[in-house]
């Protein structure tokens, strides 16, 4: 976070123009949030100035999380039983200059409410003399997964950004260790690791001018944690380079403070704040985007948006639809394979009616199919968010049904995938929709009948090309996978 203004895939889904919710249900206020944690069943973020934010599904977010210390642009992260929490005193032009302290502190768990709820006393771990060409705030946490070493990047656009290493079992500066100057012209950073490479994910742009800051999210990515980290064209990090991440869109502007969280292999999301929510007055709100990688770079999907659709499995190619006799359209032939026979004007085709196929339906229970698709009434699926009925990390749940009605996709207690003749919001009715990291979607119910909790295991599955089902989630397998089209 700075106070100084500085002027410093295609994804599947197309040509939509449809509705979506485009911020956290609640109250998801915060500006700097830490990577997510999740304690005991909750989320929790928390940012500048102490506090932060609690959420019981990962959907609605309401005040509450407990920080210690105020400062600035928090990071949190689970070592083994514990989380530390590592933080800015000062810097970033706080208190009139960007003379800083980095502190680190423990805690047993982040419920407040729990009897091991208690901070440990904060240790300094680096500073800033506010003379010298760098800022001691923003700091941001790795711990290695193929060594076990614990680093922290931190600074703004005011110098450099520094690279330290810390004790993971103390949180204190590993003794001797010599911080290293790895980037600039950003801020906010958070180093995450990959497949072999170390990425150093940075804010640029310009900050803290609600509506009008121009915060994105570039990256850099090396072979070596200490660098260099360099943009997809070459460009050194510690020169100014960057790969675009996310920017402004959507009505919300000034995304900044990137984390990273894995939800299940293949599934993952990236949190931030907005700047400004232009929705929400242009208040400085929570984040949450499905997060995709594309040749080794991190890139945010899009929050899946309410509409109409093709539902495709991933597998064949072929649409999700109703299992019900196939009407034709009786339209003639025109001409020798297709070429006119004379000069009549052309006159469009007009597509299939649900009123013109809805009789010869079924009026109970449905099964679901797979086919080639047709552009058929039994083949469109409308997808509505339910907010009523909660959600989890970016999204509510859904409801699908066939276009114009309300008969809805169902899961039953066998694991198979039905469609009922009503929506009454029951939890089989209710879907999870999730953008994976190469594009494809995965589709949840939230609950399957005679089965305790909420389902977190059998995803929507093309078993056979022409046979959807429930079964386990296989990010390997494109049984697994289906994209969205609007026709």
């Amino acid at each position: 976070m700075k106070t100084k203004y500085l002027i410093g895939l295609s994804i599947i889904i197309s040509n939509l123009s449809f509705s979506s919710v485009k911020a956290q249900s609640g109250a998801p206020y915060i500006h700097d949030p830490s990577t997510l944690a999740e304690c005991d069943g909750k989320w929790y973020t928390f940012g500048t100035g102490g506090g932060g934010i609690i959420s019981a599904d990962g959907w609605n977010w309401n005040s509450g999380a407990d920080r210690p210390g105020g400062g600035a642009a928090p990071d949190m992260l689970k070592i083994g039983d514990r989380y530390l929490c590592i933080y800015g005193a000062t810097g970033g032009g706080l208190g009139g200059g960007h003379a800083g302290r980095i502190l680190t502190m423990w805690n047993k768990t982040l419920d407040p409410k729990s009897p091991d709820f208690k901070w440990s006393e904060a240790v300094e771990v680096c500073f800033s003399d506010g003379m010298e060409d760098q800022d001691a705030i923003d700091p941001g946490l790795l711990l290695d997964p193929t060594t076990g070493r614990l680093w922290a990047s931190y600074g703004t656009y005011f110098g450099t950004i520094r690279l330290i290493e810390l004790d993971p079992k103390t949180g204190f500066r590993v003794k001797g260790n010599k911080e290293k100057d790895i980037a600039i012209d950003c801020e906010a950073t958070d180093l995450i690791y990959r497949d072999g490479w170390y990425y150093l994910l940075g804010t640029h742009g310009t900050c803290c001018d609600g509506v009008n800051s121009t915060y994105n999210i570039v990256v850099g990515r090396s072979r070596k944690v200490t660098g260099p980290y360099l943009d997809n064209v070459g460009r050194d990090m510690y020169h100014g380079g960057g790969k675009m991440v996310i920017a402004a869109g959507d009505r919300v502007c000034g995304p900044g403070h990137f984390g990273r969280t894995i939800i299940d292999e293949g599934v993952e999301i990236m949190s931030c704040h907005y700047e400004a929510d232009f929705d929400q007055g242009g208040s400085s709100v929570l984040g949450i985007r499905p997060l995709l990688w594309k040749n080794d770079w991190p890139y945010a999907g899009d929050r899946f948006k309410e509409g109409t659709y093709e539902i495709e499995s991933e597998r064949r190619g072929y649409s999700l639809e109703l299992a019900v006799d196939f009407v034709r359209l009786n339209v003639p032939r025109r001409g020798g394979f297709g070429r006119p026979a004379n000069d009549t004007p052309v006159v469009p085709v007009a597509n299939q009616k649900l009123e013109d196929v809805i009789s010869t339906w079924p009026s109970g229970e449905i099964p679901a199919r797979i086919g080639d698709y047709m552009f058929r009434p039994h083949q469109k699926w409308t997808i509505t968010a339910v907010p009523e009925a909660g959600g989890y990390l970016s999204n509510p749940y859904f409801k699908i049904t066939i276009e114009g009605t309300n008969r809805a996709l169902s899961a039953t207690a066998n694991t198979e995938v039905t469609t009922v003749p009503e929506f009454t919001g029951a939890d089989e009715q209710l879907w999870r929709i999730e953008q994976l990291i190469d594009g494809t979607f995965r589709i949840m119910p939230k609950a399957i009948p005679g089965r305790q909790g909420i389902n977190t295991k059998y995803c929507l599955y093309s078993i056979g090309d022409s046979t959807p089902t429930l079964a386990e989630y296989d990010f390997k397998s494109d049984n697994s996978k289906w994209n969205f089209r609007a026709h």
